[in-house]
């Protein structure tokens, strides 16, 4: 065999074999960012129109319960498959379940950075492979704006109403989760798969 057609037939195969690849390869991470994407599209939908049909049912007081109960629900739902999907917040409402790990930290606090310089809440998401001590993961992360029926339970003092501000006082003594403005970064989704 020519010298010129082995060095072609050698660079075939290894271009071949890299597009394959081992688990965590750019199909891997494609597909895993766009599954998370579905995801936290649809988590936030579902939630949204849950606490939207609380709201118009009952009042303020009552719709806390969806992001108290529901939406821990739907996490632990989607959590599987080797996936784990919570909300996380810098001001968080529950430190049991809202509490962001370092990286998610470093992370929301780029987001408000971004915000900062004028990107729109909607459109930030974080997508990166972390190596940690219990493994390699897929970290995907999509901001949280917040809606204007957020505010009766996440914005200013005038915005929240008495009934609302009591419950809160008695469900999350420790509440942090106030003095939003519509269109805010609340938080974020996270999603981690392990790879």
């Amino acid at each position: 065999m020519p010298k010129f057609m082995a060095k072609s037939l050698l660079i075939f195969i290894a271009s071949a074999s890299s597009l394959a690849g081992p688990a965590g390869s750019g199909t891997d991470r494609l597909r895993y960012l766009e599954e998370s994407r579905n995801i936290a599209k649809e988590f936030m939908q579902t939630l949204g129109g849950t606490l939207k049909k609380q709201l118009e049912a009952g009042s303020p007081e009552s719709a806390i319960s969806v992001c108290k109960r529901i939406a821990p629900a739907m996490a632990a739902g989607y959590s599987k498959d080797g996936r784990v999907v919570k909300r996380v917040s810098l001001k968080n409402r529950n430190p049991l379940i809202g509490l962001p790990d370092q990286w998610e930290r470093q992370v929301l606090e780029d987001f408000d950075r971004d915000f900062h310089d004028g990107k729109p809440a909607a459109d930030i998401e974080k997508i990166a492979i972390v190596d940690d001590p219990d493994g390699r993961w897929f970290r995907y992360m999509k901001a949280i704006p917040t809606q204007p029926m957020c505010l009766q339970c996440h914005g200013s003092s005038n915005d929240i109403p008495a009934g609302v501000k009591a419950v809160l006082a008695e469900e999350y003594p420790e509440d942090k989760a106030t003095g939003y403005k519509v269109g805010d970064i609340r938080g974020a989704i996270s999603i981690k798969r392990r790879m």
